[in-house]
């Protein structure tokens, strides 16, 4: 990752720490690059304002202040007035007050460093809502119902980001509470009420203090939380792995929120997706990705619901999918790359939330830069310096012999091609002891949170229960190069985490499972494989490469 280039001047002026984006602009950025100062998050968000695409308006704190925060314990002095000046001007775009009960402002408060680290840092949704903001939202929406399901929701995720509750506490809560419900948008306001008060009421019982009712220090205390998790394991181990320097930080962005919870149905329906301008898993040339309705981003990534194909939205609501891919299209135009688009549709209106290149593996990786540079988007020298060398021996990763018996457990979603075999493990811990003894590991999950990010790294392939092609097994394994099949039907992981079943058999940790990432299916025992057959791309690639020399870095033309 590039040096953060803030000098020692904009550690005292305030315009180079708070950064506003929205209403078809964004603040210009001094002192270093867009994506050093404001996170890979930060910058996409102002690009894509300045192109005048829907973006809800907000405002970045630079990532100098994470490290001024690490290093003195304390904020740049006078960053609460331009926080404060910047929450002044998004009341005014929007028409709303922030922890005020009429007609309430509720933001987002999310992370993003120069480099992304999907899912490794943390995130607080909703936020502004206490006991007598929610009365205003349901008041405002006539909607009750939605107004305490985003409530109960803030209150689950402040608790574990903020106050350092246990997930698991909550999620314990809501299972009570949803026995007789299939899905957690089948809640009616009474369930949801039911919800909160007993939110509250753990709260108030495991931490001895009541959850707090103060929007601006429900604020303040979640843009520390966020810097915080610059530090946390998950994030050190994922930088570990990945050659990310710990030096730089996250910034942080405080956006108003928009609701995919906000229900509604056919052209006027809401809920959130991620898109990719071109296919992750194989580079094909045509929008990819999946779309949750009535849900929030975090139902998404998280893996506990499995979502609908973009084709699906295409029939529901196909002038959001005909705007999606009009902006994709735009977004690689512009930034010279397949991209990777987290979106939200609130009752028929979209909007953007983020932009990044998206990860892909080696065999997309290829097909894209080639037919970038054979589209003129790209020079076929860029083509060949996005490839780095040593991947390229994973498109020489064996695939599973055709003629070769195999007994099909179940099947899922082709998240992650490729073809490995190995011994069952159900945790990190598992893994890791597995490869210890020098076995190559399947990863056996419910759904994959952060915290498994040393197992998908110990892993050769990775199978879930849950989730969809954009959830965080499928993100991770993706950029780590782990094969993975999402969403396997059938696959129930014991709540004990010590075996499962698919297709009628019971799996227990050591048990050999063969898993193809590409035609998306778990089979028993280990299936024999075969070399590949290199692609037309990959020989337009080499061939490039052998008429290059390198220079400085720089592939020129012999």
């Amino acid at each position: 990752m590039p040096e953060v280039l803030v000098p020692e001047v904009l550690m005292d002026s305030m315009a180079g720490q708070v950064f506003a984006f929205g209403d078809g602009g964004a603040d210009d950025v001094v002192g270093g690059s867009p994506v050093d100062v404001l996170g890979s998050k930060g910058a996409g968000l102002a690009e894509m304002s300045r192109l005048g695409l829907p973006v809800p308006p907000g405002f970045t704190i630079a990532t100098a202040v994470c490290g001024s925060l690490r290093d003195t314990g304390a904020y740049p002095e006078a960053l609460r007035e331009r926080v404060s000046e910047n929450l002044r001007r998004l009341e005014a775009l929007t028409g709303q007050r922030f922890g005020q009960a009429v007609d309430p402002l509720l933001v987002s408060v999310r992370s993003g460093a120069a480099v992304s680290m999907p899912g490794m840092m943390d995130t607080v949704l909703n936020l502004g809502l206490n006991d007598e903001t929610v009365e205003g939202l349901a008041a405002r929406t006539g909607d009750a119902r939605f107004a305490f399901d985003t409530y109960r929701r803030f209150i689950q995720m402040y608790g574990a980001v903020v106050m350092g509750l246990d997930h698991g506490d909550f999620e314990d809560i809501l299972e009570t509470i949803r026995h007789k419900r299939r899905l957690d948008s089948e809640l009616d306001a009474d369930d949801c009420r039911a919800l909160v008060q007993a939110y509250l009421a753990m709260i108030q019982r495991e931490l001895k203090r009541p959850f707090p009712q103060d929007a601006h220090e429900q604020l303040w205390e979640a843009i520390g939380a966020v810097f915080r998790s610059w530090g946390t394991r998950r994030a050190v181990l994922f930088r570990r792995l990945n050659g990310i320097p710990d030096e730089g930080g996250t910034a942080v962005t405080v956006q108003a929120m928009v609701f995919g919870n906000r229900g509604g149905c056919g052209e006027a329906g809401s809920g959130t997706g991620v898109a990719f301008s071109r296919d992750p898993s194989t580079g094909d040339d045509a929008l990819f990705g999946e779309f949750l309705p009535d849900a929030q981003g975090e139902d998404l990534v998280s893996g506990i619901r499995t979502p609908r194909p973009l084709a699906w939205l295409a029939e529901t609501m196909p002038r959001v999918h005909d705007d999606l891919a009009a902006a994709a299209r735009r977004l690689e135009a512009h930034c010279r790359d397949m991209q990777d688009i987290e979106f939200t549709v609130q009752q028929g209106r979209l909007y953007l939330l983020q932009t990044r290149s998206g990860k892909r593996t080696v065999d997309a990786a290829v097909r894209i830069a080639v037919h970038l540079a054979e589209a003129g988007i790209i020079t076929p020298a860029e083509a060949v310096s996005r490839i780095d060398p040593s991947t390229l021996e994973q498109l020489l990763h064996p695939i599973l012999d055709p003629a070769a018996p195999r007994r099909v457990l179940g099947r899922g979603l082709a998240a992650v091609p490729g073809a490995v075999s190995g011994r069952v493990a159900f945790d990190a811990t598992e893994a890791l002891d597995l490869v210890a003894r020098g076995e190559r590991v399947i990863l056996c999950r419910s759904e994959t949170d952060p915290e498994d990010i040393a197992g998908i790294h110990a892993a050769t392939g990775v199978i879930t229960a849950r989730g969809g092609m954009t959830s965080h097994a499928a993100v991770v394994a993706r950029g780590l190069g782990r094969t993975c099949v999402v969403a396997v039907s059938g696959l129930v992981v014991d709540p004990s985490g010590v075996s499962a079943t698919l297709g009628g058999m019971t799996i227990r940790c050591g048990d050999v499972l063969t898993v193809d990432g590409s035609a998306g299916e778990v089979m028993l025992g280990a299936v024999p494989t075969i070399l590949p057959v290199l692609s037309d791309e990959t020989a337009t690639l080499i061939g490039w490469a052998g008429e290059m020399r390198w220079l400085g870095g720089v592939p020129e033309r012999l």
